[in-house]
């Protein structure tokens, strides 16, 4: 019985990479034209919506999403959430329809086809490099500027496998301070289960996301940094509690 459980889970693993990269191959023209000029951003934020319900259902995640506020088309946010899964990217984007960038590591631009566009639609840091952290602001102030959102997991890691939720970052709440725009917390409750980091493990079943209230930072200054900071990761370490996650 082991021996088919291990079965399952490669197969299972092989099958999340042909389902990332079919669409992409599909769709590519498209792509490749949407990100021939920023201003066409909200484009390819649509076609990265599409791509991730396609996984989403290929991997068989039932989708569940919750809202106790919802975003306005013509706002910027900053969205946040726990960060313990691949498929955190693509239940993100499934999340919210208003066009958002990432702000992710810089490692991911290396995986052959998903980071070619990776790359050239997200904002890539190097934690390790101060000056990268540096641009990071830049290139986020350019795009809010230009009407879009912002998405960053605060953990600024997959914590270990044992740990329900690790201390969160500063920047995503100096940016959204820095801006004056409303900080969304979201909770994924079942994405570790699901598709965690550890290659033998997931399977297919409910895949749920509480969208919190959103934090307003209108008035807010840099030294409000650590409140909100700590008020944000109560609201979704509460809420992974009420969902019953490990």
């Amino acid at each position: 019985m082991i021996i088919f459980k291990y079965i399952f889970w490669l197969l299972y693993r092989i099958w999340f990479y042909i389902l990332v990269a079919l669409p992409i191959l599909i769709l590519f023209p498209f792509l490749l034209l949407s990100i021939l000029k920023e201003s066409w951003y909200p484009y390819f934020f649509k076609l990265a919506r599409i791509w991730a319900r396609f996984i989403l259902i290929g991997m068989g995640f039932n989708t569940k999403i919750t809202r106790e506020q919802h975003t306005n088309k013509s706002d910027s946010y900053m969205f946040i959430a726990n960060h313990t899964s691949m498929a955190d990217i693509m239940l993100m984007l499934v999340v919210t329809k208003n066009p958002f960038v990432f702000v992710g590591k810089a490692e991911l631009a290396k995986i052959p086809l998903f980071g070619f566009f990776y790359k050239r639609t997200c904002i890539l840091v190097d934690r390790s490099s101060p000056e990268s952290r540096k641009r990071v602001f830049l290139r986020a102030k350019k795009r809010l500027k230009d009407g879009l959102s912002i998405c960053i997991f605060p953990e600024g890691l997959v914590p270990e496998e044992d740990i329900l939720l690790t201390d969160f970052k500063d920047g995503a709440f100096r940016l959204a301070i820095n801006h004056q725009i409303p900080i969304v917390p979201i909770t994924f409750a079942d994405n570790k289960k699901r598709f965690s980091y550890t290659f033998f493990s997931g399977g297919p079943g409910k895949m749920r996301a509480h969208i919190h209230q959103f934090i307003d930072t209108k008035g807010l200054t840099i030294e409000d940094t650590v409140s909100i900071r700590t008020q944000a990761r109560n609201v979704i370490y509460n809420q992974l509690l009420a969902f019953g996650a490990k």
